[in-house]
């Protein structure tokens, strides 16, 4: 008999189960904590720029290229490109989930190197960037001068040279970027009738400047060999690259036979100090401001990453120059942090509930206790399995453990109840009663495990998307069920022995009615089934009945993948007719955003004019606006909803006529797409269009 050496040796039992606890402490401790398992596909984003190009030869010139190569890479399922009228171009690429996302970087990145030969010099010497990157965004942080005292510009270089470099150091946010291109450049602006007249072109200008901005390395003097025996050496340093505007407009455009300047660039135009690309203009509650977008690293914990990311930034604030701060816009994990919290609530909720009737039926203490230590010693144990297998802390492991907290506790109840028959009805021991019920229940106690086991591990193994969803799910039960069938063989036969004694007299008070209760309701059960089969055809007809009914709610009901939640904010997506300028842009977007402050759920609203939502570009012609709401516990009355907010704006943004602005319920999934629902696309395959 299994349980034999453990009711011999209580303190074996003991410390195995100790060891679960503990181990299972550990693990938990080491899992990542996420709202859903990693059920979006790998992804790899490639981009290029072609400064000055439109969107058609982008796509022509850089993008075709680059599909071309990339095209049936191992473990590809499709890829999508994108390219604006910017010089921009996104190439997206979708691996398989289970593809490891380093191999499949390697690999894209190979495929790049293999096409850019073919790409223009201007791209090839910008760069080709590779990089695998989660799917959405993780937060959003807006840094601003709230009193006006530093422009766009200054702001922008500031994140960019301190800000950025550190969230990027921050474990779990390496993939940290600036919304825009904020680095700082020397623009240099053309006079045509001047150059015509001159005879000077802009190729002419660029080649002087390539030429005469360069950082040399000059040698030292007094470096061996030398004729004479020297006492030290001095490097010469040379003025290096240009950082002024004068220095720009001294540049020598035309010289003559002797060497001597005849035209300089001050003659054909002028220098000034700017942003590198002006492709995107941002604010945060109206205000100017730069926004640094976190992405979480695939496998880190949301929650951690975005608490490590607010203390990053508080310390960074420290030495943030007088007139400029910072602010969270828009933080996904406080939707994780609020849905796990319910869950654990319930979880506590779904112990405290099983632990009472467990007493109300056992009607002692000590015999209560052992089922109680089954439970916590299963679902802790449970997390070793789940570290093993890779897995994370999320709505649907957890709400596994939910589920298995009621069944955890039955081959325990079992051995209980059966040791304390014996000890009634036979008189036996607490020692010899365990041994006997050890005898008759080991063989039922396995058995039921491997049926439990079999019900739930075959919907880990459903095909698609649903499958991987629910594999977790599945597991987490089957693991929670197999480690209460070893605390019933183990812990629980030792801890009968010791702790279940003979009963002194029958129950009294309370138990002694419900008891009365419960016998009565169990004789009227009793006469009722008795009924049912003296009249098997009324009863089958019955059954028939609710099976059509349930047939037909099936139908009648509507279905979707996962329903529609509300994670606290929302977005908004602006397009404006083609060609539009990002002048006009700024005004909707703006505009669109004064809507939603209006309604007195928003607590911050984000608005990028030049940025596409749909396919995350920066494009002109679009905008994007996040909305952030108040937390949940400041939007329980009615009206404060997501939808809500959504019903409210929906009229006033169908009014606007510049262009259409199209409020946005993010998915329940992060990573499957943009919106919540479905999305297509509409692919031309004929020669037209």
């Amino acid at each position: 008999m299994i349980s034999a050496t453990f009711i011999q040796r209580p303190i074996l039992s003991m410390v195995l189960s100790i060891i679960v606890v503990i181990a299972g402490l550990v693990s938990m401790s080491s899992l990542p904590i996420n709202q859903y398992p990693a059920i979006t596909p790998v992804q790899v984003t490639v981009s290029a720029s072609y400064p000055g190009a439109d969107a058609e030869t982008v796509a022509n010139t850089v993008a075709a290229p680059i599909e071309t190569q990339i095209n049936g890479v191992d473990n590809m399922l499709y890829m999508e490109s994108s390219s604006s009228a910017t010089g921009e171009m996104t190439l997206t690429v979708y691996f398989d989930i289970n593809t490891d996302p380093d191999t499949a970087e390697v690999q894209v990145n190979n495929r790049v190197s293999l096409a850019l030969p073919e790409l223009p010099d201007t791209v090839r010497n910008a760069g080709v960037k590779v990089e695998k990157r989660s799917a959405s965004i993780l937060m959003l942080i807006g840094i601003n001068s709230p009193d006006g005292r530093y422009d766009e510009k200054f702001i922008g270089n500031y994140a960019n040279l301190y800000v950025l470099d550190a969230l990027k150091r921050v474990p779990g946010a390496n993939q940290a970027s600036i919304m825009g291109l904020p680095d700082l450049a020397m623009r240099l602006w053309l006079q045509p009738d001047r150059m015509a007249s001159l005879s000077i072109t802009p190729s002419d200008i660029q080649q002087s400047v390539s030429m005469q901005n360069q950082q040399f390395g000059a040698g030292r003097l007094g470096q061996s060999p030398t004729n004479e025996p020297v006492e030290m050496t001095y490097p010469v340093v040379t003025a290096g690259r240009f950082s002024e505007p004068d220095e720009f407009d001294d540049i020598i455009l035309r010289a003559d036979p002797n060497g001597a300047a005849i035209v300089r660039f001050k003659d054909v135009g002028y220098s000034e100090e700017g942003q590198k690309s002006y492709m995107l203009r941002s604010t945060l509650n109206g205000s100017p401001s730069t926004f640094v977008a976190v992405y979480q690293q695939p496998g880190s914990n949301a929650l951690e990453v975005a608490e490590n990311v607010r203390a990053e930034m508080e310390k960074l604030k420290q030495s943030f120059p007088e007139g400029i701060s910072y602010k969270v816009s828009f933080d996904t994990t406080k939707v994780i942090k609020a849905s796990i919290d319910e869950v654990i609530e319930t979880l506590l909720i779904a112990i405290f509930l099983v632990v009472l009737v467990t007493y109300l039926f056992l009607q002692k203490i000590n015999t209560t206790l052992i089922p109680t230590i089954a439970i916590i010693v299963s679902v802790i144990g449970t997390f070793i399995g789940m570290s093993a297998l890779g897995f994370s802390i999320n709505l649907l492991t957890l709400f596994g453990l939910v589920l298995a907290i009621g069944i955890v506790c039955d081959d325990a109840i079992v051995v209980v109840e059966n040791v304390e028959r014996n000890i009634e009805d036979l008189g036996l021991s607490p020692k010899d009663a365990t041994f006997r019920a050890m005898e008759e229940v080991t063989g039922p106690v396995i058995a039921t495990t491997l049926v439990l086991i079999a019900v739930f591990v075959p919907v880990a193994f459903m095909p698609g998307t649903t499958g991987v969803l629910y594999q977790q799910f599945a597991i987490t039960i089957a693991i929670s069920v197999a480690i209460s069938s070893f605390v019933a063989l183990t812990l629980t036969p030792a801890l009968s022995a010791i702790l279940i004694k003979p009963s002194s007299g029958g129950p009294g008070g309370f138990f002694k009615w419900f008891n009365s209760w419960m016998d009565s309701i169990t004789a009227r059960y009793a006469n009722g089934v008795s009924l049912t089969m003296k009249r098997v055809t009324i009863a089958m007809i019955a059954l028939g009945a609710m099976l059509f009914g349930i047939g037909m709610l099936f139908n009648i009901i509507p279905g979707s993948f996962v329903p529609a939640e509300d994670q606290g904010y929302v977005f908004a997506a602006v397009i404006l007719p083609d060609g539009a300028s990002l002048d006009r842009s700024q005004a909707m977007t703006q505009e669109v955003a004064e809507i939603f402050s209006e309604h007195p759920a928003v607590e911050d609203y984000s608005a990028l004019a030049g940025y596409s939502l749909i396919d995350s570009q920066f494009k002109t012609n679009n905008g994007t606006v996040f909305v952030s709401l108040k937390d949940f516990d400041e939007r329980q009355e009615a009206g404060m909803s997501v939808s809500d907010v959504i019903a409210y704006v929906t009229p006033k943004l169908q009014a606007l006529q510049e262009g259409v602005a199209i409020p946005i319920n993010p998915p329940s999934i992060p990573g499957l797409g943009t919106q919540g629902g479905f999305e297509f696309w509409l692919q031309n395959r004929g020669q037209g269009g």
